[in-house]
């Protein structure tokens, strides 16, 4: 079967739910769904970058990690193909939350193969990370001169998440003035 639409998972109402590592016989979760983001941390990190953005979250909801993914996929292209490699980005949001559905079955018959809202907990059909105002998704270290590079690449990322994301700029130490 396809993958549900975003809207379905998005809002943030059903309990938290995520797998247990220390104790897994105490899991309500058998089998957990492998997390979708290839790399957390891309890019070359040096000493004089001297800016931080940070791509923040506005609203209180549910990624799922196939967003999560698109969206670090977007940034890094664009970057790559404006700067060329001068940028070191790390994604801040883990999706620890185990999505769940509870399939119907449709059509003739349906009624005396299925048990309906008994034991009702759902399958494992994904991931997403729950996120909440001032959250912060993505991270990338570059210089000054990039910022609208780095805008232009967080505005398109966040076409490919649910919810409102605004971008934070910090200042950076260089490792000059830090030694200096």
């Amino acid at each position: 079967m396809a993958l549900r639409p975003a809207r379905c998972y998005r809002k943030l109402e059903r309990p938290y739910t995520r797998v247990a590592v220390k104790v897994p016989d105490k899991n309500y979760i058998g089998a957990n769904p492998a997390v979708r983001i290839r790399r957390f941390v891309q890019g070359e990190l040096r000493d004089d970058y001297d800016a931080v953005y940070l791509l923040v979250a506005q609203d209180a909801l549910q990624v799922r990690d196939n967003a999560i993914e698109a969206a670090r996929l977007a940034i890094v292209r664009y970057l790559d193909k404006k700067i060329q490699r001068k940028f070191w980005m790390r994604v801040r949001a883990y999706p620890h939350h185990v999505l769940r559905e509870n399939r119907q079955l449709t059509g003739a018959g349906a009624d005396r193969l299925q048990k309906g809202m008994r034991r009702a907990f759902g399958r494992p059909v994904g991931r997403a990370a729950q996120v909440y105002p001032g959250k912060v998704m993505f991270e990338v270290i570059t210089y000054k001169s990039f910022e609208p590079y780095v805008r232009e690449a967080f505005r398109r990322a966040s076409m490919k998440m649910p919810g409102r994301y605004k971008v934070i700029i910090e200042e950076r130490k260089v490792a000059a003035e830090v030694s200096g």
